[in-house]
């Protein structure tokens, strides 16, 4: 690959060769015929024709630029078509169409023709005859396109057809253009591999591979040596996107699902949002490598001084990942929408010390709600007041947000300790906000849901080995039969079973974050409304399997919180207390930067 070539070129550069001669495109044997029907034609035409209209007054850099072209070139100077055949026979039929105007302005007509295909297409479309459309099914099809070409002018007057051609095959390099990315392989790359990566398997040549391709390319006029170059970037390429193939590292910087490949492209989006491109909202998907061919272009071609900012990027990332404090409140920041480019800004001209007390200040900003006080009783009053003010469901973010700073500050509570918080297991779940107590016979109002309730509840004690009494009168309220007439009876069994794990039905669950904790999705809502000692039975069975339960939730079922365990089973008022305490504690602790453990 190191031998690609990749450029924009304009689409009247397509038009002939070096020697002036219409230059000759060859459709393999491998390829399907022309098959775009007359919505896609239009839509292109569509495209265009807005570019064409909107780039009048608009800076001369302003292009706009077809999907990639991707060619072999082979003896003679033919370019054997490898994936954009589709795109560039449509504009071959729209010239065609306005071949009047085309030769007018003096410009001739590339040539397409097929290996395997009827032997006359490529003639075929440099003098498209309607009448003979029924004659095979790729003159079919190119009558389509050029009848929706016809149409689209139909609806316009005259002077739309010069201003469409103009705009077309403008050959100012440096203005209005309409372009495609050319991507030449390399002779050693083999042709029909890369055809069914590109089309059989439905997998576009992204952007980043672009940048690839830039970084890669053999500069002129230099004195270094460009294949040295060439291979150290690949190598370190190929080491960054390595490393950021680990789960932990990836769901570390990033909110989004981790790809199976190119996750490079990260790195290459925060460089040139810093540089001032707009990656927001929806835009062109090859915005960032025409960012990076710009740049490469006006600086004379200097891929080292380049790939010294990814890397540069990359280390810092890096720095930020090994560092345990920096990992959990960059992680923590990250997760609740803070962009990376934002927090960079903020380790500008400081120390390491600096930059972390800089971060705790936006942690407390985005958790709390406001500017972070500098008298320390100001602060703890703050955290006091917004954990009191916080009520589920009406302030689900922010109590979600809470709870997460919760786990990742008492991780960090501990100086000697070296866990981490799974930030890639909790970013790849679901996570609901779940009570600690939360009985309710609300939602028991069907035969199935009671039933569901009333074996949860014998499962935990068959798991006790207690309480003979309780299933054998569960299993014989389950065996009589008409349950939908036993509401009363079950009311009743309901009740008894509620005030033996000494919870309460009345009033309603407390709403508060001291009766809240994360929990992942599918493991709440099988509690519905478990009492306190079957949740807690649950929970530690998920925990012993090894599966991800945040610290903290897992340490208020072990009631590490709670100043007495008179009961490990039941959840007072006692407990949501002291869980309130410690959350206020730890979060005050963390925004001031304290740790234990410290010699």
């Amino acid at each position: 690959m190191s031998d690609s070539s990749i450029s924009l070129k304009s689409v009247s550069s397509l038009l002939t060769d070096e020697e002036g001669k219409p230059t000759q495109f060859w459709i393999p044997a491998y390829q399907r015929g022309f098959r775009w029907t007359p919505r896609q034609v239009t839509q292109l035409l569509d495209d265009i024709w807005d570019f064409v209209q909107n780039s009048e007054g608009a800076p001369r850099a302003a292009f706009y630029c077809l999907q990639p072209l991707v060619i072999k070139r082979q003896a003679g100077g033919r370019c054997d078509v490898v994936d954009g055949q589709q795109r560039l026979t449509t504009i071959h039929i729209m010239l065609t169409y306005l071949h009047n105007i085309v030769s007018i302005l003096g410009k001739t007509r590339f040539t397409i023709s097929f290996e395997t295909r009827a032997e006359s297409s490529g003639q075929f479309l440099l003098d498209i005859d309607l009448e003979r459309a029924h004659e095979n099914i790729d003159f079919w099809h190119i009558c389509e396109a050029y009848k929706a070409v016809d149409s689209w002018f139909s609806r316009r007057d005259g002077s739309h057809k010069l201003k469409f051609v103009q705009g077309l095959l403008n050959d100012d390099e440096a203005g209005h253009n309409v372009k495609v990315i050319w991507f030449e392989l390399a002779k050693a790359d083999n042709a029909v591999d890369a055809f069914t990566r590109l089309n059989v398997g439905k997998i576009p040549l992204t952007s980043d591979e672009l940048v690839r391709a830039l970084f890669l390319r053999r500069p002129a006029d230099t004195e270094v040596d460009a294949t040295d170059l060439q291979m150290r970037i690949a190598h370190e390429w190929d080491m960054v996107e390595k490393a950021l193939q680990n789960d932990a590292f990836w769901y570390f910087l990033s909110n989004e699902e981790g790809k199976a490949q190119n996750r490079i492209g990260f790195l290459f989006d925060l460089v040139a949002e810093s540089d001032g491109l707009d990656l927001s909202g929806e835009g062109d998907v090859y915005r960032v490598f025409y960012h990076f061919n710009e740049r490469l272009r006006s600086d004379g071609w200097e891929p080292e001084a380049e790939w010294r900012r990814i890397k540069q990027t990359y280390l810092m990332l890096e720095e930020w990942f090994e560092d345990r404090t920096l990992f959990h409140i960059v992680g923590f920041l990250v997760h609740t929408g803070k962009d990376i480019n934002s927090l960079a800004g903020l380790s500008h001209d400081c120390t390491k010390d600096e930059f972390e007390r800089r971060l705790r200040q936006e942690a407390f900003r985005t958790a709390i709600g406001k500017p972070m006080p500098a008298v320390q009783d100001e602060v703890a009053s703050a955290v006091s007041d917004k954990l009191e003010s916080v009520l589920y469901p009406g302030r689900s973010t922010q109590i979600r947000s809470l709870l997460l700073l919760f786990n990742v500050a008492t991780l960090l509570e501990n100086k000697r300790s070296n866990i981490r918080f799974q930030f890639d297991s909790f970013k790849r779940g679901e996570w609901d906000i779940e009570h600690v107590r939360s009985v309710s016979p609300d939602d028991l109002n069907t035969v199935a849901a009671r039933r569901e309730w009333l074996e949860s509840v014998k499962s935990f004690f068959v798991s006790e080995d207690s309480n003979e009494d309780f299933q054998k009168e569960i299993d014989e309220f389950l065996d009589r039969p008409s349950p939908k007439s036993l509401v009363e009876e079950f009311n009743e069994l309901y009740e008894k079973l509620v005030r033996h794990f000494e919870e309460k039905t009345e009033p309603e669950p407390d709403h508060s974050i001291a009766n809240l904790v994360l929990l992942d999705a599918g493991t709440n809502r099988s509690y519905k409304n478990a009492v306190f000692a079957i949740k807690r039975q649950r929970l530690l069975d998920l925990d012993r399997a090894g599966i991800f339960v945040p610290l903290c939730t897992r340490n208020v079922f072990l009631k590490c919180y709670s100043r007495r365990v008179d009961n490990a089973m039941f959840w007072q008022e006692s407990d949501r207390e002291a869980y309130v305490d410690a959350i206020s504690e730890t979060l005050t602790g963390f925004f001031l930067g304290k740790v234990k453990g410290v010699s």
